[in-house]
């Protein structure tokens, strides 16, 4: 029978802890909390880009806390279908134009309104002001937690033919976000005005469901939309805010400093995602130019943005009167 030490005790006591904690090392390095993450575009854009940047800001300040899971190319839906997911908790965070949660928040179509905004800083304010804190606090009330908003950039009329004034666009059907004050707005104009989730846009363009939509610049290229809208007028006509935002029942299960360091990257990631879509567009231009797009100024401004007043009109008691309306564009 072999002579039994102390050291030798020790050591086989130490080697029988060691198996008995692993188990418990193990199911910790399991703990992470997933975080599945619904982006609309490839890598390459800052609608992903972004979500890169959150989880490497997260896992230095909580290593092992979190497993973000980026889903990326609208494999999750469109945003109003990842909206749902978010409400349902199927999906923990994504981005999306303030737009596509009009349906849930109508007073946000504050920030739609066509020709409020002259510039990306004008926006900004708005959002840092008492207007984007009231929203904040109505979209936590349809279970979407705002962490901090976004500029996409201004929208543009994108088109099979230059569309250079408003009368030019009696008749023709246009795709448009699923929101009210877009099919007004268009309607206003004398457009058909027809809701098309973005992943199906470019289909229902090369098909002829549709003749034109509007859309960012980034956007613009990101879904290949030169392909079969070449033309995109430089109209705009609405800057489109948006927000990085994240499933309520998944917040509110987080602790304090979960939560504190999410919120953290979230703003940071947000600056960082501004910065980003101004490059991008640059370069967005330059890849559609190359594949043969056309960039037009339209005519007449003066008739585009008249013809764009009822809207103001009609949406003023949704988002709050025409004092606030007026309190926006004179922020």
């Amino acid at each position: 029978m072999p002579r039994l030490d102390r050291r030798s005790v020790v050591q086989s006591a130490a080697a029988g802890m060691g198996l008995l904690m692993a188990p418990a090392v193990i199911g910790k390095a399991r703990a992470a909390t997933p975080v599945t993450v619904a982006s609309l575009l490839g890598p390459d854009k800052p609608e992903t880009r972004i979500w890169h940047f959150i989880r490497d800001r997260v896992e230095g300040e909580l290593p092992g806390a979190f497993d973000f899971r980026i889903v990326e190319n609208a494999a999750l839906g469109g945003e109003r279908e990842v909206a749902e997911g978010l409400r349902l908790g199927s999906i923990q965070a994504s981005l999306s134009t303030v737009s596509a949660l009009s349906g849930w928040v109508p007073e946000s179509q504050l920030l739609d309104l066509p020709f409020i905004f002259t510039d990306a800083a004008h926006l900004r304010r708005v959002l840092e002001g008492d207007i984007g804190i009231a929203l904040k606090r109505q979209f936590a009330d349809q279970s979407f937690v705002v962490a901090d908003y976004i500029n996409y950039g201004a929208r543009h009329l994108l088109a099979k033919e230059p569309l250079l004034r408003p009368d030019q666009m009696q008749g023709k059907r246009i795709r448009v976000l699923q929101s009210p004050l877009h099919t007004e707005l268009w309607s206003a104009y004398g457009a058909n005005p027809t809701a098309i989730p973005i992943p199906e846009t470019y289909n229902a363009l090369q098909t002829g469901v549709v003749d034109c939509m509007d859309l960012t610049k980034s956007a613009y290229a990101g879904f290949k939309l030169y392909e079969v809208v070449p033309d995109l007028i430089e109209t705009g006509h609405i800057w489109a805010a948006g927000v990085v935002y994240f499933s309520a029942g998944f917040w509110n299960g987080l602790t304090a400093e979960q939560q504190s360091v999410l919120q953290s990257a979230a703003s940071d990631g947000a600056r960082y995602f501004d910065r980003l879509i101004v490059e991008d567009e640059v370069a967005s231009m330059e890849t559609a130019k190359a594949a043969g797009g056309r960039v037009f100024q339209p005519e007449d401004r003066a008739a585009w943005i008249e013809g764009a007043q009822p809207v103001w009109q009609s949406l003023a008691p949704t988002v709050g009167g025409m004092e606030r309306i007026e309190a926006a564009r004179g922020a």
